[in-house]
């Protein structure tokens, strides 16, 4: 049975024609809710009185239509009902329902879910039976429904084309789509910076090699050239302003931070310059998401893959400017040896010589106009990035600057053929805000966040994490919780161990943002470690989720 939230969001029923009976109501097409699903109680009570209003008009239509004396002749009324609800990434709900003039009717309901699994449920005729299916992959699936009376063996089939609500990951070769400076992007034949507290729009769904119907996409967003400190919202076109940021920048800093957005109707997203000053705005894309089987998304314990410190994973010392090393992803620090088509990284550069940038791309490429990590002198600066991965099972990482910087490169996950966890974006919301009634976070202490969800496995949450009134230097770690929810009502929790990865790193004074792709591990439940010796304020923004099946 599903719950009682899945079942009052099926509203939307369709007659189909009895086999044995007469004619039955036009049919009409199902209405399908998007998820999360909305709440039991009165929406439950109207979808009951909707069903039962269409059981009605389609008992007096067949009446109207065939006359007493052909009812008679023909046999009786006997048509079958469905709604469905997509009530999560892989699985959907479903509500089916007989109506029949045959006294004290018995149905069985043979459930076709169009994937080779066909269940049966028992109900009586005028009475709602739910039920809910759990699909291995995403996309498109045609349920169909076979009603039998079973004294009387009177059957009607109904079907319904229905497309699960989550999405897979398609990598794409690192390719900039917006760049204010030069009117890439923009229409524009000269560079235009988005003025204050307006927006600038980027094509995403048909552009070069990304398809319609794209859910949502990796945009790796860079502020530059700001005359006044500020932040960088995105959004899908068409959707209200959320009260959430991406991107924090102070005046002449050039700030990036992976986003992932979920894109409009018409296959836009809005970037929102919210200061005082104008900024140019560049977006660089590395995948896009699809309500089609692609690659699903496989969280690892956060480890360390590069740091060019201490020669962990790459020669030891500096990379010298304009100079490319390649980093061995397939078979380290979790990942499979093969399969690998995209992973999830936390990319720093530490202690560089000058100011320039990272790029990180695809082994077997030429490296692209696009950059991943920006920085100053002396500056250090995380950056969390998608890279689709070479056929070797290898990236390249470039520093393009023309003096030399340590890198360090922290892996959260990787996207392939056989992950399990399809993405659902959600509208983004503030889910923490230690500034508005809460202590700033102290050093060498953690804040978490439950993010366990009724009825859904979670794999991993997307966030973007930020610190500011920082009162020290300092990084920040995130990783799963040992112990649930439940075990901290109960007095059971134990401390955590904050892990050895970094998402992002800050002076004083500062404030700094980051993409992160949490686990959720076993518990629901992650922490945020403030890594520095002094408090810090703490805000967490959260985009969309990836489930398991």
């Amino acid at each position: 049975m599903i719950s009682a939230a899945v079942a009052a969001a099926a509203v939307g029923f369709v007659p189909a024609t009895a086999h044995a009976a007469g004619p039955s109501a036009d049919p009409g097409r199902a209405a399908t809710a998007t998820s999360p699903a909305p709440a039991a109680g009165s929406a439950k009570d109207a979808a009951v009185k909707d069903l039962a209003a269409k059981q009605a008009k389609a008992k007096a239509d067949a009446k109207t239509r065939s006359g007493a004396s052909a009812r008679a002749q023909q046999g009786e009324y006997f048509d079958v009902f469905m709604g469905a609800v997509n009530s999560n990434a892989h699985s959907v709900g479903l509500a089916t329902s007989a109506s029949t003039d045959l006294t004290n009717s018995f149905v069985a309901y043979d459930i076709d879910w169009g994937d080779g699994t066909i269940d049966r449920e028992y109900g009586m005729a005028g009475t709602n039976v739910y039920v809910n299916h759990s699909y291995a992959e995403v996309g498109a699936h045609k349920i169909t429904i076979t009603a039998t009376d079973t004294y009387h063996k009177v059957s009607a089939t109904t079907t319904e084309d229905i497309v699960l609500d989550g999405s897979e990951f398609t990598p794409h070769t690192p390719t900039r789509l917006l760049d204010t400076r030069d009117g890439t992007g923009t229409g524009a034949s000269a560079g235009r910076p988005v003025a204050p507290y307006t927006t600038t729009r980027v094509k995403i769904a048909g552009n070069g090699a990304i398809p319609a119907g794209v859910t949502a996409v990796a945009l790796n967003i860079t502020a530059t050239n700001a005359s006044a400190g500020g932040h960088v919202i995105a959004y899908a076109s068409g959707t209200k302003q959320p009260a959430t940021s991406n991107v924090n920048f102070a005046a002449g800093q050039t700030v990036p931070n992976l986003a992932i957005v979920p894109v409009g109707e018409d296959g836009y997203v809005e970037l929102a310059n919210r200061s005082e000053g104008p900024v140019d705005l560049i977006a660089d894309v590395t995948g896009y998401f699809t309500r089609s089987a692609a690659s699903g998304y496989t969280s690892v314990k956060p480890s360390r893959l590069v740091d060019t410190r201490s020669g962990l994973g790459a020669a030891a010392g500096q990379v010298a400017g304009r100079t490319t090393f390649g980093v061995q992803v397939a078979g380290q620090g979790g990942l499979p040896a093969a399969g690998v088509t995209a992973v999830a990284l936390i990319i720093t550069a530490t202690g560089p010589k000058g100011s320039g940038h990272l790029t990180a791309f695809p082994s077997g490429q030429q490296a692209p106009s696009t950059s991943s990590v920006n920085f100053t002198a002396g500056q250090t600066v995380a950056n969390a990035v998608i890279v689709p991965v070479g056929p070797d099972g290898k990236i390249n990482i470039r520093n393009g600057a023309w003096d030399p910087a340590d890198v360090i490169v922290d892996v959260t996950g990787y996207y392939s053929a056989d992950g399990k966890a399809a993405y659902l974006p959600m509208e983004p919301e503030r889910r923490y805000d230690s500034r508005t009634g809460a202590w700033p976070l102290a050093g060498q202490d953690y804040h978490y966040e439950s993010m366990w969800t009724r009825g859904r496995a979670l794999e991993a949450v997307v966030l973007n994490v930020t610190v500011t009134n920082t009162q020290g230097s300092g990084h920040l770690a995130v990783s799963p919780d040992p112990s649930s929810l439940d075990d901290r009502i109960a007095g059971k929790a134990v401390r955590p161990t904050p892990p050895d990865s970094s998402v992002l790193n800050w002076t004083k004074g500062a404030t700094v943002s980051n993409l992160v792709q949490a686990s959720t591990g076993t518990s629901g439940v992650i922490d945020i470690w403030n890594r520095g010796w002094e408090p810090t304020d703490l805000i967490v923004d959260i985009f969309g989720t990836y489930e398991k099946n």
